[in-house]
C-alpha cells in the first residue's frame, strides 16, 4: 500500500514538474498596418512623409472630389493609408481597404510580368516572334519583347478600329482584335519595328493572347494561380463584361456614371481591378523577390528606347526615371473612363506610392510630387498615363 502511494505522488511530482505557464502568442505587426503616432515619432523619415501624403491627401485630392483609396509606405511599412467616397457616388458603401477599382493600364505590369514568368517556366521566349505563339500574327518581324516595351510599331488599336470599319455597336474580344488586325493588315499604318517607342494598348491584349498560347489557360487563370492567390491578393480581379454589374462603377468629374463601351472587354492592356493593400502586396512580392528571378527584374526595369535624351524610358511593362544620382522610379500610371491610378516604387528608398479613383481628377497624377520629395529632387516629373 506504501509502495502505491509513493509511486502515485511521484508520478503527480513529475506531472506537475512539467506543466508550464501557458505562452502568450506573438503578436507580429500586420505589414500593413499604418504606423502608429509613436511609430511615426520615433522615425522622422516616415514621420515627413506621413505629414506630406496627409497634406496630399487633404488638400489635393479631397477637394477635387475623389473618390478611392491613397496609400503610401516606406522601408517596408505603411505610412498612411485613407479612403474617400462611396463605391456608387453619394450612395452604397462607403469605399474602404476592400473596395477593388480598376486598374487601367497599371494592369499592363501584370500582363508584361506573366511573359516574363512564362519565360523562366521555359514556356515562352520573348526573343522570339510573336506569330511563334500567335501563328495568324501577320508581322513576321515583331518578336515578343518588341510589344512589351512598346517598340513594335503597331498603333493603338482605339485609334483605328472604328475608322477601318470595326462595328462599334459589338463588343470588341482580344480575338476580334487579332483577327481585325490579319484581315486589315495592308491598311493598319504600322512602323518598323524597333524603331522607336510607341506606346500602344495594342501590344498589351497581343500578350494576353499570348500569355493563353503558353500557358494553355485562361489569362485570368494564369494571373490568380500565380500571383493573385499567392499573394493573397484576394480583392482583385480581372474584369469580365458579363459580370460588370459586380464591380465598382466609375464616374466622371460631375459625378455622373460613366458607361461601358465596345471597348472594354478587351484585356491585357487594362480590365483587371485591385485594392491599394493589393497592389502593395504586388509591390512587395516584386520587391522582396518573392516570384521572379533576379535577372528576371533586371530585364522588366531595364530602359530600352533612346531615341530622346533625358532621363525617362520604358521598361518591359513599367515606366523609368532614372536620376543622375543613381536614384530610379519604376512607375505605371493608368486611365481608363473615371478611373485615375498611380502606383510609383522607389526601390532605393523602398518607398511606394498608390493612389486609385474612380471619380475622373488629374490632380490624382500630382502624387509625383511625393515622389520628387522622396528623392529629394528639384526638378518636375512629368505625367504619363
Amino acid at each position: 500500500m506504501k509502495y502505491w502511494v509513493v509511486l502515485a505522488c511521484m508520478l503527480t511530482a513529475c506531472q506537475l514538474a512539467v506543466v508550464k505557464k501557458p505562452v502568450t502568442p506573438i503578436q507580429e505587426r500586420d505589414p500593413l498596418a499604418p504606423l502608429s503616432n509613436q511609430e511615426l515619432a520615433a522615425m522622422p523619415e516616415s514621420r515627413r512623409l506621413f505629414e506630406a501624403s496627409h497634406s496630399f491627401y487633404q488638400e489635393v485630392l479631397i477637394p477635387a472630389g475623389f473618390s478611392g483609396g491613397m496609400l503610401v509606405a516606406y522601408r517596408g511599412k505603411v505610412v498612411f493609408e485613407a479612403y474617400a467616397g462611396r463605391e456608387k457616388i453619394n450612395q452604397g458603401d462607403a469605399m474602404d481597404s476592400s473596395s477593388a477599382l480598376h486598374l487601367a493600364s497599371v494592369s499592363k505590369t501584370f500582363t508584361a510580368m506573366a511573359v516574363l514568368k512564362l519565360q523562366e517556366q521555359g514556356l515562352l521566349d520573348i526573343m522570339s516572334p510573336a506569330f511563334r505563339y500567335l501563328p495568324e500574327f501577320p508581322y513576321p518581324e515583331v518578336r515578343v519583347i518588341d510589344l512589351l516595351n512598346h517598340r513594335s510599331g503597331i498603333p493603338n488599336y482605339i485609334h483605328f478600329m472604328e475608322s477601318l470599319g470595326w462595328d462599334t455597336q459589338r463588343v470588341l474580344t482580344n480575338r476580334d482584335l487579332l483577327y481585325f488586325i490579319v484581315q486589315h493588315r495592308d491598311r493598319i499604318p504600322i512602323q518598323r519595328a524597333n524603331k522607336h517607342f510607341e506606346y500602344s494598348n495594342t501590344n498589351y491584349a497581343l500578350l494576353a493572347l499570348i500569355i493563353e498560347h503558353a500557358s494553355g489557360i485562361g489569362y485570368a487563370a494564369y494571373l490568380n494561380e500565380h500571383f493573385f492567390r499567392p499573394l493573397g491578393m484576394h480583392s482583385t480581379y480581372v474584369f469580365q463584361m458579363d459580370k460588370s454589374d459586380q464591380s465598382i462603377p466609375s464616374f466622371d468629374h460631375r459625378g455622373q456614371q460613366e458607361s461601358f463601351t465596345w471597348l472594354d472587354a478587351v484585356y491585357g492592356d487594362k480590365n483587371i481591378y485591385s485594392t491599394p493593400r493589393d497592389l502593395y502586396r504586388w509591390d512587395r512580392a516584386l520587391s522582396e523577390r518573392k516570384l521572379f528571378l533576379h535577372s528576371t527584374l533586371e530585364l522588366a526595369y531595364k530602359g530600352y528606347s533612346f531615341e530622346r535624351p533625358g532621363v525617362r524610358n520604358y521598361g518591359l511593362g513599367w515606366r523609368l526615371y532614372d536620376f543622375p544620382n543613381g536614384s530610379r522610379l519604376i512607375f505605371h500610371n493608368g486611365w481608363w473612363h473615371g478611373n485615375n491610378i498611380v502606383f510609383g516604387r522607389l526601390p532605393k528608398d523602398s518607398a511606394t506610392v498608390i493612389v486609385l479613383g474612380n471619380r475622373y481628377t488629374t490632380r490624382i497624377y500630382e502624387a509625383r510630387k511625393l515622389y520628387a520629395g522622396i528623392l529629394g529632387l528639384n526638378m518636375p516629373l512629368e505625367d504619363d498615363e
